[in-house]
């Protein structure tokens, strides 16, 4: 079934590796079907429903020995379909009358964890009785143990919220029949090498096992050696390029402010169509319905849209009878509109290969295109996941400005002009026009400012270039960079990084105490890597890291948000609760240092100090 899409050959490590090629280089006739996988007649229909058409070489490699039950190792970047690959053979065995989970995935971070649980949900439209749970700090315990109190099928978690619920016994897994290590290297990277082991361990032996990670270092290595039996090693790339005529760009941006800067882009960009990306049906509608309000022909598709409508609004766009359209991803599945100039990622792609595929919208018959991002703090991992996937830097642009627009509508008010004198009909109305200056004796020039405010109606032509400016002097905490780290930027790897960027702000540090220390077996990778994804901090967030025996002193921003703060306080570190409150420190210390005395988010006064930090 899959000859001549892959190749089969032993390895040293006494596995049997499977190297796919990549999507550029496999032909229709050598790629697999969905139906030739093994998979049942509702998940296809699910598929179909999505818009898949067919699988990526990760999902073809890796879907059928999982459904016969063998354990799997992906070797495979972001953005090459591995979600698909492991979630359609664990919904397609699952028992739905078993309330004990029966399978669980790990994630590096809570944003991952989320997305793959929105992949599970989506690909078990038609199962019935199907429950998944993510899993994940930061978020309140009740909601996930009255969940798991009811009866959960697939739980999709972080390492430390998990060991949480192991170490409280809300969690059981006596009954686990499939794992999912997603991203291994990255959890590693992050310091939770130690929690993965202590998961696994607590898992049945009988249980099936699926690891995918970008990398294969050595700590891989040995658990797959330790925890995973005769595994099938597969190693994939997919399509990652995108056409050299199109121009990237990205607006950082904070999610309450997404709506006005993609207005303000659509007026100041000189766009012939475009489509613009979210990730929800429900967006589509209420983003297209908020363009049309502010004056734009825009239009939604989604999902759940009739052929015919779908049709009809494709036909739309390609005549210019309409200029916008709102879509789903799956909705744009093989769009081809060679009028669409741009495409606006208003909501960013989770992967890669759906970034491609966007971007693949524009730039069509050898027409220059435009690819236009918006980028929330908490998105940046992702950003740089899909520039190191692509080989494609994307640049970063400011939100326009009073000035830009103001100047964008007098050029368009000038075009419009200059196309009106062209106009067969204007001899009648230089008629019109001229019989008004005689009968009430107006100056003409007077009679053109009057039409044109007629025109314009009640909205104000131009915009206040002062309010604008006042209104975005103090820009939101989540407008600022971006604190997540991505896979190069683990703090154990300081060596192989080039001179750390000097920073762009001044951070104010203060010295907190944790609960945990040497007696504890943790390093400051496990430090990191616990409070950067609990408490969504980036590496640049830590500064100078004391580990004492029975506890641990570290410097972090003085201001830190509520939410951060919350989070933080519930953090576990090799299970045990951290517990983290501001340092005050002995007397006569021996730093000599003035702790501070009151709570985070009032203590970022004192000046920041010079010493070593954690490098990106």
């Amino acid at each position: 079934m899959l000859a001549g899409f892959a190749r089969w050959r032993p390895t040293h490590y006494g596995l049997v590796v499977k190297t796919a090629r990549p999507e550029s280089d496999s032909s229709d006739a050598d790629t697999p079907t969905f139906a030739e996988l093994g998979l049942e007649e509702r998940l296809l229909r699910t598929l179909k429903d999505l818009g898949y058409e067919s699988p990526s070489p990760i999902q073809a490699a890796t879907i059928p020995p999982l459904l016969e039950g063998r354990d799997v190792i992906g070797l495979a970047q972001t953005g090459t379909g591995k979600t698909a690959a492991f979630a359609l053979p664990i919904l397609a065995r699952l028992d739905t009358k078993q309330k004990a989970p029966q399978a669980l995935v790990l994630a590096p971070t809570r944003e991952l964890a989320l997305q793959v649980c929105d992949a599970f949900q989506s690909y078990a439209a038609r199962l019935s009785n199907v429950h998944v749970l993510p899993v994940y700090g930061g978020q309140g315990y009740g909601v996930q143990l009255s969940a798991l109190s009811r009866g959960v099928h697939v739980v999709v978690g972080t390492p430390g919220r998990i060991m949480d619920h192991l170490d409280k016994g809300t969690l059981d897994l006596t009954q686990l029949r499939y794992l999912v290590l997603d991203e291994a290297d990255e959890m590693l990277s992050m310091g939770f090498a130690e929690d993965i082991e202590t998961i696994l361990a607590d898992t049945p032996d009988d249980k099936q096992v699926a690891l995918f990670s970008a990398t294969m270092p050595s700590t891989i290595r040995r658990l797959t050696k330790k925890y995973l039996n005769d595994p099938l090693e597969l190693s994939v790339k997919g399509k990652t390029s995108t056409a050299p005529n199109v121009r990237h760009r990205y607006l950082q941006v904070a999610y309450p402010g997404k709506v006005d800067a993609l207005t303000r882009i659509l007026e100041v960009e000189n766009f012939e169509g475009a489509i613009v990306f979210v990730r929800t049906k429900n967006e589509t509608e209420s983003l297209a319905e908020k363009l049309q309000a502010r004056g734009f022909s825009a239009a939604a598709i989604n999902g759940d849209v009739a052929q015919p409508q779908r049709e009809r609004v494709i036909g739309q766009l390609k005549s210019g009878k309409l200029d916008i359209l709102v879509a789903t991803d799956v909705a744009a599945r093989g769009l081809d509109v060679d009028r669409i100039s741009h495409v606006i990622n208003f909501d960013l792609p989770l992967d890669a290969e759906s970034y491609v595929h966007r971007v693949g919208r524009t730039g069509r018959a050898g027409r220059s295109g435009e690819a236009i991002s918006f980028v929330t703090p908490r998105e940046r991992r992702l950003l740089g996941t899909i520039e190191r996937a692509t080989r494609q830097e994307l640049t970063q642009v400011g939100l326009p400005t009073a000035e830009d627009i103001n100047a964008t509508r007098l050029n368009r008010f000038d075009e419009t002009i200059t196309a009106a004198l062209d106009s067969d009909r204007l001899e009648f109305f230089r008629e019109v026009v001229a019989h008004y200056v005689s009968e009430f004796d107006v100056p003409e020039l007077d009679v053109a400012a009057a039409l044109a405010l007629n025109l314009q109606g009640d909205e104000p032509m131009l915009l206040d270039p002062a309010a604008d400016r006042a209104s975005r002097t103090r820009p939101e905490r989540a407008d600022r960079p971006a604190r997540d780290r991505d896979r190069e930027s683990g703090p154990d790897r300081r060596e192989e990084r080039p001179p750390r960027r000097p920073r762009e702000t001044n951070q104010q540090f203060v010295t907190y105490r944790i609960a945990v220390g040497k007696r504890h077996k943790i390093g400051p990778r496990q430090i990191v890597g616990a409070l950067a994804n609990e408490g969504g901090l980036h590496s640049e967030d830590f500064g100078h890291i004391d580990i004492r025996m029975d506890h641990s002193l570290i410097e972090l921003p003085g201001r830190l948000s509520e939410d951060t703060w919350n989070a933080l306080k519930t953090t576990r570190i090799s299970g045990k609760l951290i517990e983290l409150t501001p340092d005050r420190g002995p007397r006569g210390n021996d730093r000599g240092e003035r702790r501070p005395s009151r709570r985070p988010d009032r203590a970022g006064e004192r000046k920041s100090r010079s010493k070593a930090r954690w490098k990106d």
